[in-house]
């Protein structure tokens, strides 16, 4: 089982692994962190979680004591401590401990914090036959009140959409914007596909640019098909032909319905099958 899980500098022991209650990542969820997959004992495109990482610390005035190239390093150090073949990376970087305040002036000392384990999202069988959504009542934060593209460690707002979906049964919960258009899910990214058109909400749906989500793309236009970043409203998804997610934990998953209406034949289907198999056969290859 992997113990060791690396903190500033120096890997201990995971019943070791202690941050002061005053870290104002605890206190405030004041922080960054992304999540990353690992196949085959190669971390998957870390240089673009690692970008991604110090993109949302610069965006929340949060600066990691560590270069880019050492963070990366860290993280394939940890890797390879755990002997993970595959699995799942999460990085975090807290603001550090501080006072009872939100002045990040009396803050000091940043967390850097890798822990590498093994993750299981969701069932074999929920891949082979599809998942079930409905639509969550907590929308996705207002894009003028905190961007998006911040992978911060508030996940509350997810959270409480998610808490909606294991409530109604589901695994997974969509969640709409401000304007009632279709953001994303709790955790993952959403695609449909109508008369062989693969279609996404862009960013300006309030969304968070996921790496999978751009592998998809990238693996879809390689294909062939044509993908439209555009605005999509539940009446699409009802409507659509195919619907499936994607995200670093869950990779390609097919939706089979929304809000109790069954998506195209209620089974995964062909377009999605083969971005599966093309996401499978990219990262089983060492690509």
């Amino acid at each position: 089982m992997p113990s060791q899980v690396y903190i500033n500098g120096s890997l201990v022991d995971k019943d070791d692994a202690k941050v002061s209650v005053y870290d104002h990542g605890l206190l405030y969820g004041d922080g960054v962190f992304e999540g990353i997959r690992v196949y085959g004992g190669k971390v998957f495109l870390l240089t673009e979680h690692v970008e991604r990482l110090y993109e949302s610390a610069h965006a929340i005035r949060l600066e990691i004591p560590m270069s880019k190239a050492d963070m990366a390093s860290a993280v394939e150090q940890t890797v390879a401590a755990n002997q993970i073949d595959d699995g799942y990376v999460r990085l975090v970087v807290t603001r550090g401990a501080g006072t009872l305040g939100l002045d990040i002036r009396k803050t000091s000392n940043p967390q850097i914090i890798i822990i590498a384990d093994t993750i299981t999202l969701y069932d074999p069988e929920v891949y082979e036959q599809g998942m079930k959504l409905v639509t969550s009542s907590t929308i996705r934060n207002h894009p003028a009140a905190l961007s998006p593209r911040i992978k911060s460690l508030n996940y509350l707002n997810n959270i409480l959409a998610k808490i909606e979906g294991t409530d109604a049964g589901t695994v997974e919960a969509l969640m709409l914007n401000h304007k009632g258009e279709v953001a994303e899910c709790t955790g993952d990214n959403i695609f449909i596909v109508t008369r062989g058109m693969i279609k996404t909400p862009s960013l300006e749906a309030g969304i968070l640019e996921g790496i999978t989500r751009n592998t998809a793309i990238q693996l879809a236009k390689e294909a062939g098909h044509t993908v439209l970043e555009t605005a999509i409203l539940r009446h699409d998804i009802y409507t659509a032909d195919e619907c499936f997610l994607t995200g670093t934990a869950a990779e390609v998953i097919a939706v089979v319905s929304l809000d109790g209406r069954v998506i195209g034949e209620g089974v995964p289907g062909p377009i999605t099958k083969d971005l599966r198999s093309r996401f499978r056969d990219l990262t089983r290859s060492g690509g």
